[in-house]
């Protein structure tokens, strides 16, 4: 099994950070690359749509609104691996600070682990950058598009 984890830091609150990402079906208010997000099955299953319009689902397998977490499997999606394994937190990095890191272990299918991990840890960073630009250019309070 391959993993990668990616981290950024931001000049704000954890609490603004996770009240913005810390819902399950909230990734298309910070990622441009997921433009839908759909829930079913009471909350836990989320299905997303790519700018391609490829269908990826995914279930939620833990929640932690206190510590700031969630972690979450693949059901169905595009990408060359199985056992599908990822965890999105976020730390508190003094009061005004925070860092986000994003984690996630998996199989390959088809590709070398090295071409998995690429690709992956090319999903994490890219979307925590995103994160970041979204962050940034809202102001503390405002809600996001």
């Amino acid at each position: 099994m391959a993993s990668t984890i990616a981290s950024i830091q931001l000049p704000v609150s954890a609490g603004r950070v996770w009240q913005l990402i810390g819902g399950f079906n909230a990734l298309p208010d910070w990622l441009p690359y997921i433009p839908h997000s759909e829930l079913s099955e009471g909350g836990r299953v989320r299905t997303l749509a790519n700018p391609d319009g490829d269908a990826i689902v995914e279930r939620l397998e833990a929640y932690n609104d206190k510590e700031r977490y969630y972690s979450y499997s693949i059901l169905k999606a595009p990408f060359p691996s199985k056992d599908y394994y990822a965890t999105l937190r976020v730390k508190p990095d003094g009061e005004s600070a925070s860092v986000v890191e994003w984690s996630g272990s998996f199989t390959p299918v088809g590709v070398s682990e090295q071409e998995a991990v690429q690709l992956f840890n090319g999903i994490y960073t890219d979307g925590l950058q995103a994160l970041k630009e979204n962050i940034l250019r809202t102001p503390p309070g405002a809600t996001t598009a």
